[in-house]
């Protein structure tokens, strides 16, 4: 949707390709033409290279935008674009492959001048010699696969007690997710904030960041919120990452949109000058559009979908680096089909009532539309909410006040944590990190479980015809039971 609607202002005619579960979804409806590509199962549809190329070519297509997941960041459907004549619209093949290994990324960063986490990647990958890494880096210590992302195969290691046998499993899932058991170790940072800068690059030898988002709330390494600027930066601290950011996209040969993440260790970090070398380390990059890229085109005042396929096209960078700056402050929040209080388990069902808040400063990106289905066999993001204002706190109030009109009723989601997260103390101070959840998580349980009684009694008086509710309204006007509920 994000991208047909850049296509649409730029004049571009734009093609849909879609499996057999999407074929009543809005992207299909919205574009000017839907190609059929396969069944719902991804592996025969959305990653199957022969089938997106086939589709590209039958409709006359003359670039693909991969989105931002699928084959998004796959070297092969970049190359197999190529080959075809079509116009990949993100890094060539070879950067692609170079980033997406973590070793290789690691070497190239580090080669580039960027600060790395202490860590080792053993030539041989016995489990013996893994855990001698180990035990040369120093407990505790963080098992990463070479290949692939998403916290996939990641086991972090506190003493030599379980040392082996988490080598084992994360060689196991690893070979089951990326067909490469590769296994390198890292240095474990305890409470690090996650920091990412985006970056654009042309092929004129230009490249510029587009500042930080702060991504450090998240559950099992994926993003659940997301701001810009960070409140953990200073301006000194800022240049430094945004510099070295640059230079790993450079040393990479970097062209389109991509992002550089970094750990931000605030023990080293943020002293009075913030001038601390050692208190940020690269964490890989991401060589592909990020989900929660709205946020910067806000704060930023860029369209960075518009830019990528003006880059794709062969156009410079309209901007130097010292014509772009930061105004205002941006939030997004992830609105997922899940529930929290079950271990974030994905649900699925019909959107019975889905309305989008229309309010200042705000403004929702989504898929979906009231009536439609949220299925089993694709990711259970509903829609991303973000949140602008001339300050942090007028974006957090923003959001929160979007949030509470913006009614989701027939299935689970995680509003009711969103709605929690962002009036707690150390978010509202900025005080968070990557374990915030897990460290958080008792109270936020508690707070939920108390709140959830209310929800399932406003879902089923939302219902039209559920006789246990006593008085239903229609769901035309649910806002007799939902006045004064938050969800």
């Amino acid at each position: 949707m994000r991208v047909i609607r850049a296509c649409r202002e730029l004049g571009i005619e734009s093609i849909a390709v879609y499996s057999d579960a999407d074929e009543r979804s809005l992207h299909v409806a919205l574009a000017d033409q839907a190609v059929h590509i396969g069944p719902a199962a991804a592996a025969e549809s959305y990653l199957s290279i022969d089938a997106v190329i086939a589709a590209a070519k039958s409709s006359g297509a003359d670039a693909i935008h991969p989105g931002y997941g699928f084959l998004s960041e796959n070297h092969d459907f970049a190359a197999a674009c190529a080959a075809a004549g079509l116009t990949f619209i993100g890094p060539p093949a070879e950067v692609i492959a170079t980033m997406g290994s973590k070793v290789a990324a690691r070497e190239l960063a580090r080669k580039a001048g960027a600060p790395v986490v202490p860590g080792e990647t053993p030539r041989e990958q016995s489990d013996e010699a893994i855990a001698d890494a180990a035990r040369r880096v120093g407990f505790p210590v963080l098992l990463k696969p070479a290949e692939g992302g998403g916290g996939i195969g990641m086991k972090a290691v506190h003493d030599q007690a379980g040392v082996v046998s988490a080598i084992q499993q994360a060689r196991r899932e690893a070979q089951a997710a990326f067909a490469d058991g590769t296994l390198y170790v890292e240095r474990l940072i305890q409470r690090p904030r996650h920091i990412e800068f985006q970056i654009l690059g042309d092929a004129h030898g230009h490249i510029v960041h587009l500042f930080e988002r702060e991504c450090s709330i998240q559950r099992r390494h994926q993003k659940v919120i997301e701001e810009t600027p960070s409140t953990a930066l200073t301006p000194a601290l800022r240049q430094r990452m945004g510099d070295a950011a640059v230079a790993v996209a450079r040393a990479a040969g970097y062209r389109n949109a991509g992002t550089i993440e970094f750990l931000l260790d605030p023990s080293t970090a943020l002293g009075a000058d913030g001038l601390d070398n050692a208190g940020f380390y690269f964490l890989e990059m991401n060589t592909r559009l990020q989900v929660e890229h709205p946020i910067t085109e806000q704060v930023v005042g860029i369209d960075l979908v518009a830019a990528q396929i003006r880059i794709a096209a062969g156009e410079p960078l309209a901007w130097s680096q010292d014509q772009l700056s930061q105004r205002g402050h941006a939030i997004e929040l992830r609105i997922y089909a899940e529930d929290p209080l079950q271990r974030y388990l994905p649900q699925a069902g019909p959107l019975l009532l889905y309305r989008e808040p229309v309010m200042p400063g705000t403004r929702v990106d989504s898929g979906f539309v009231e009536g439609d289905e949220i299925g089993v066999h694709y990711d259970p993001l509903i829609a991303k909410l973000i949140a602008y204002g001339e300050s942090r706190e007028t974006a957090r109030r923003r959001a929160l006040a979007a949030l509470r009109t913006f009614p989701i009723l027939g299935l689970k989601t995680n509003a009711a944590l969103l709605l929690e997260l962002l009036e707690h103390p150390r978010f509202v101070s900025g005080d968070v990190d990557t374990h915030f959840l897990d460290s958080e998580a008792e109270m936020l349980r508690g707070r939920l479980a108390v709140e959830a009684p209310v929800e399932a009694h406003a879902i089923a008086g939302a219902i039209p015809g559920d006789t246990q509710a006593g008085p239903s309204p229609t769901v035309s006007d649910p806002w007799s039971t939902l006045r004064d509920t938050r969800l």
